[in-house]
């Protein structure tokens, strides 16, 4: 016995659903589980990777495909591409209960340690750790939001936990001095983690005057002890505010 599946239905397995109602009538694409913060958050910038498919639904569950004219008419193009960009960015993540809170958790612990990156407490001059500023997001009852990035949200967090927090968005401005030998391999291994360096000096020795991201002061420390195995120096000279105008989160 033969079963006709009508054209228009595709079926598709282990699918994670974003829905956006336009003009009246309901679109739906369907996604790789996963994918679609990544998207949202920046992390993932290859389309192929996110979508299963860049047919446009109404109903992915039964395998209903959209109908070009009704595309036409609310999203004024026929360009699928650029249909599904629409609905992954404003679309609406279909998730169980279960699923929609372990996200959730996930996104409010992601936008911690990029505050905990950025920030420090400009009376110590060092950084907070990730674990302190969810519990000061815990006490000024911050709510996540699903559908919004998790940089965007953390400088939201930043500006609301001055409120109640000595906190600041800053680099620190460090300097380092490192025995001739150590110097160059050293330096190194310390460039991914330093913004700018400001001055350097290599004579019987390295010294580097730099600013890096708060986040990396640890990392730095315990890197210059273990390689000079204590014989390097390590020193907080100031903070570097980051102005308030630059709402980008590198």
């Amino acid at each position: 016995m033969s079963i006709f599946t009508p054209t228009n239905q595709i079926r598709l397995t282990n699918v994670a659903v974003v829905r956006m109602k336009k003009g009246g009538k309901r679109f739906e694409i369907a996604c790789y589980k996963n994918k679609v913060m990544s998207w949202r958050s920046g992390a993932e910038k290859d389309l192929d990777e996110v979508l299963q498919t860049n047919t446009v639904f109404v109903n992915v569950s039964k395998g209903q495909v959209a109908k070009k004219e009704d595309l036409s008419n609310a999203f004024g193009t026929d360009d699928l591409t650029e249909i599904c960009k629409q609905i992954l960015a404003k679309g609406e993540l279909q998730v169980s209960d279960k699923e929609r809170q372990s996200q959730l958790e996930q996104m409010f612990r992601d936008i911690a340690t990029i505050v905990a990156e950025k920030c420090v407490n400009p009376e110590t001059k060092r950084p907070y750790t990730v674990n302190l500023i969810e519990r000061a997001m815990k006490d000024i009852h911050f709510s996540v939001k699903a559908n919004k990035s998790t940089k965007q949200q953390a400088l939201e967090v930043i500006k609301q936990l001055k409120e109640s927090i000595q906190i600041q968005r800053a680099h620190m401005r460090l300097r380092f001095v490192l025995p001739a030998k150590d110097g160059k391999r050293l330096k190194e291994k310390l460039r991914p983690l330093i913004k700018t360096v400001e001055n350097e000096d290599f004579d019987d020795q390295l010294e580097m005057v730099c600013l890096i991201d708060p986040g990396c002061f640890r990392e730095i420390d315990e890197l210059i002890r273990c390689e000079t195995k204590g014989k390097g120096t390590l020193e907080v000279l100031s903070l570097k505010d980051v102005e308030e105008g630059d709402e980008k989160l590198e």
